[in-house]
């Protein structure tokens, strides 16, 4: 019994070192953009779209509010929710929630909702468009290829 158990481990050992599950070397590496690289991509989009009164966070990110909404504003440990559309810069959408399906903490997602989200108190609306830097950067996360610049339209329900 206690050898069949050992066969086992070898055979799974050897199928994973023959299957790469281990870090292969020689890999490509992940050269993020920078946010100086993705500037211009911005402005295009927001000349493309005649999109003005945009401003430009000292971290790189453009914004535009709506309305800033009322009270406090939210911080790292807030849990958010949110009503949103995020869409890449050819208007694609890649995804789209309502304030139901949210309720995530602001410090664990991207810098750049970190950085827009805190500008707005409940029921403010803004735009943000983002370097990915400041999003995903050079890794792919579901529909979202690497280094893209996105556009966000969120309107902030409510936070604690």
């Amino acid at each position: 019994m206690r050898k069949f158990g050992v066969l086992w481990i070898l055979l799974l050992t050897g199928l994973c070192l023959a299957g790469g599950c281990l870090k292969r070397s020689g890999s490509a590496p992940c050269t993020p953009k920078t946010v100086e690289q993705d500037e211009p991509v911005i402005l295009a989009y927001l000349s493309a779209n005649n999109i003005t009164g945009y401003k430009k966070h000292s971290s790189g990110l453009y914004y535009k509010i709506d309305s800033t909404g009322y009270g406090a504003v939210p911080n790292a440990s807030s849990k958010v929710y949110v009503t949103y559309t995020g869409r890449f810069t050819d208007n694609t959408v890649f995804e789209s929630k309502t304030a139901g399906e949210t309720g995530w903490i602001l410090g664990t997602l991207v810098e750049g909702w970190q950085t827009g989200l805190t500008l707005i108190g409940k029921g403010g609306r803004i735009h943000l468009y983002m370097p990915s830097a400041l999003g995903y950067g050079c890794q792919a996360a579901g529909p979202i290829p690497a280094n893209s610049v996105l556009v966000f339209d969120i309107l902030l329900v409510d936070f604690m």
